[in-house]
């Protein structure tokens, strides 16, 4: 399972939309069951809700729904992608998501844009 935003890999065919709403142009798989609340987007982008509170109001959000980490490698499969808007850098609920499961299923979760840097750096050094 990796991470990415929608500019990025909203076309790969492993892509899963976890936003609260894709964009118009997504045609991929979606699950709502990680999409975090409109009130929690507003919140954290207007400057009302820290990184801090959105996060455990997000996991809140989770636990309510009865989602798990385990569910949602069942769900999903390995070789999702799971989608939002936000780059690598920027505060994200897909980054919230990935921690969640690597501490539960002790799995590593990356960004996969940051993969495939780090693969071009490293074919680089190989001469």
């Amino acid at each position: 399972m990796f991470t990415s935003y929608y500019a990025k890999h909203g076309t790969d065919r492993n892509a899963v939309a976890i936003s609260a709403k894709p964009p118009p142009w997504y045609v991929g798989v979606t699950y709502p069951l990680l999409a975090p609340s409109w009130d929690m987007i507003k919140g954290v982008k207007s400057g009302g809700m820290s990184e801090a509170e959105y996060t455990a109001q997000y996991l809140q959000l989770l636990k309510k729904r009865g989602a798990s980490p385990y569910r949602t490698m069942s769900d999903l499969g390995e070789n999702a992608i799971l989608l939002c808007y936000e780059k690598p850098e920027d505060f994200c609920h897909r980054h919230i998501v990935a921690h969640w499961i690597e501490s539960e299923l002790g799995i590593v979760i990356p960004e996969i844009s940051l993969i495939k840097q780090q693969t071009i750096v490293d074919e680089l050094f190989t001469f």
